[in-house]
């Protein structure tokens, strides 16, 4: 089977347990095939944890999901050594930091000493643990939960921790015709339980060097960077991008082009992409009561495309 339709069929499979949500779901997978980590930002009971679990087991990954909640210690995501008399020694105990995928669920429900644990994990693909560090598994993903701020018991998370997200994206409530088929149909987390894993690792390696090998011209290159300065001057936002952001944004878009089945990156695959690359790394300057989303669509619609 060639990638197209081994992307496909990943999108289709995703699309039967989260209804009326395409554009989102290629949204995660992008992100996935893209190496990056995925931070699901809405309000609870929309299907937010269903969907992080359905993309871990589609992925083929082994997982692990960690309930995050305001007593949750770093150690209790890394792990502890402890002393084993028989062996006379200590003993490394991994936590469940040590999968493939760590499902992060209400990741902005435990303190920042917690969250701050994930850093290293997310930039660096390793833990140091009692002055040793250990790498984590290949691949490594964080696919967070995030409820709104507005919620009693969250805290914001460290802007130096949103930037380890190469995506935001929020589900929002189904449609009409969505919701009525989640109200008739089966019990999704059921469904996600008995849901078949399509990829094998090397399959996933192969589809992510894939990813890197697409083409982004020139041209393709100036319209992103004209936009990252558009960020920087002053006119929309407190403070502009990263070079690192830049980096993930063209990562992401490659993805957006495999996952629309060409080798080169289109300004379309760039716009598709943007807002949900960049947003949550952004804070909009004055009092125009745009979210970062809107702004920076706004943004997109005053720099002129290549």
């Amino acid at each position: 089977m060639d990638a197209q339709h081994k992307l496909k069929s990943l999108l289709i499979q995703l699309n039967t347990v989260i209804v009326g949500k395409s554009l989102q779901i290629q949204d995660c997978v992008a992100c996935l095939l893209a190496g990056g980590h995925l931070l699901i930002d809405d309000v609870p009971g929309v299907g937010k944890t269903t969907l992080a679990h359905a993309l871990a087991r589609t992925f083929g990954l082994q997982f692990s999901r960690v309930q995050f909640t305001s007593d949750l210690m770093p150690s209790d995501l890394s792990g502890v050594s402890i002393y084993e008399r028989g062996k006379e020694a200590f003993i490394f105990h991994p936590g469940p930091i040590f999968a493939q995928v760590l499902l992060a669920d209400e990741i902005n429900r435990a303190s920042p000493k917690t969250q701050s644990a994930l850093l290293e994990a997310m930039e660096e693909k390793q833990v140091t643990v009692e002055g040793e560090t250990r790498p984590l598994p290949q691949p490594f993903f964080v696919i967070a939960t995030q409820n709104p701020l507005d919620q009693v018991g969250t805290y914001a998370l460290p802007e130096s921790q949103m930037d380890r997200f190469l995506m935001r994206i929020s589900l929002g409530y189904p449609d009409r015709a969505a919701e009525r088929e989640l109200l008739v149909g089966s019990d999704r987390r059921a469904m996600v339980d008995g849901l078949p894993s399509l990829l094998t690792l090397p399959e996933l390696q192969l589809l992510q060097q894939s990813v890197l090998d697409v083409h982004a011209a020139g041209p393709l290159l100036d319209y992103v960077q004209d936009l990252i300065a558009a960020t920087r001057s002053g006119q929309w936002f407190l403070q502009g991008l990263s070079p690192r952001a830049g980096i993930a944004a063209v990562r992401a878009a490659k993805a957006q082009a495999l996952l629309s089945g060409r080798d080169y990156v289109a300004p379309d695959d760039v716009q598709a992409i943007l807002p949900q690359t960049i947003a949550h790394r952004l804070i909009p300057v004055g009092d125009s009561g745009r979210g970062a989303v809107e702004q920076v669509r706004a943004m997109m619609a005053a720099v002129p495309l290549p």
